[in-house]
């Protein structure tokens, strides 16, 4: 498992879930791994789990919503190494900062803007800072960009959400065809529900309580629409993220690559 061998990775947001098995799976295939949040206490515990475990790498405090922390810190990277390969972002937003569950009729012009600005913004930024290091240290590296797949669903009450998307999509092909032609690649995860995460067992909890229904009854809602009968893990994100940024993942060039072992309502 060394096919990301003498790759340099930056990790943004690493503290959540996503962007942690992201890391790890970066790390076991032989990468050197940078993993940043602004809880720099949760990314070096991180950092220390994936060293104990062979993998290589470093934690640093870096808000992906603060543009000059972006640049600052891989600045710092390609002075250490001459190399950035690939840089993933795995930046969230609390639901009920975006509005998740309210109708559009009452749902706040804040809380629709707030995933837009937060989550496609803050993918916007690091894309492109990383973008313009690669170009000036000629690393034909990856931007792993991450959506969710209510960007191609029909669900209420979920309108800045899925703008946001939606948006993170159409800003993958963009990149794509700009950077291209510095040898750049732009890629686009796009994750179904992972029921084994806090965040979506949380939702469960709280969606079950305003629609007055049971916990187990509103936990179907993530899985009706499956294919298979199981559902997408962690562990099956991060090995997926690690195929797309290593040499053989170039044929995905500018695509959004679905992780929901295949959805019947999903377009």
């Amino acid at each position: 498992m060394d096919n990301l061998k003498n790759k340099v990775a930056v990790v943004f947001a690493a503290s959540g879930e996503i962007a942690g098995a992201v890391a790890r799976s970066f790390a076991q295939h032989g990468a050197k791994v940078y993993v940043t949040a602004t809880n720099l206490i949760a990314v070096d515990t991180l950092a220390k789990e994936i060293n104990a475990n062979g993998g290589s790498a470093e934690a640093g405090q870096v808000d992906a919503l603060n543009e000059v922390e972006i640049d600052n810190y891989l600045q710092m990277v390609i002075a250490e190494n001459g190399q950035l390969d690939m840089v993933f972002n795995g930046i969230g937003s609390y639901y009920k900062d975006a509005g998740s569950g309210t109708p559009s009729t009452a749902v706040t012009f804040e809380q629709f803007m707030n995933p837009l600005t937060r989550i496609c913004g803050s993918q916007f930024l690091t894309s492109r800072v990383a973008a313009k290091h690669m170009i000036q240290c000629r690393s034909e590296g990856t931007i792993l960009l991450l959506t969710a797949s209510m960007s191609r669903t029909k669900t209420p009450n979920m309108a800045g959400f899925a703008s946001a998307c939606a948006a993170i999509e159409g800003l993958t092909r963009v990149m794509a065809a700009e950077f291209g032609g510095h040898g750049i690649k732009a890629i686009c995860i796009c994750s179904g529900a992972i029921m084994e995460t806090g965040k979506i067992q949380g939702m469960i909890n709280d969606f079950s309580e305003l629609a007055n229904i049971s916990r187990d009854e509103m936990a179907k809602n993530y899985t009706r629409f499956d294919i298979l009968k199981s559902g997408p893990t962690l562990k099956q994100l991060g090995e997926t993220a690690a195929f797309l940024v290593s040499n053989n993942g170039v044929v995905f060039n500018s695509h959004i690559v679905d992780i929901d072992n295949g959805k019947l309502n999903l377009l």
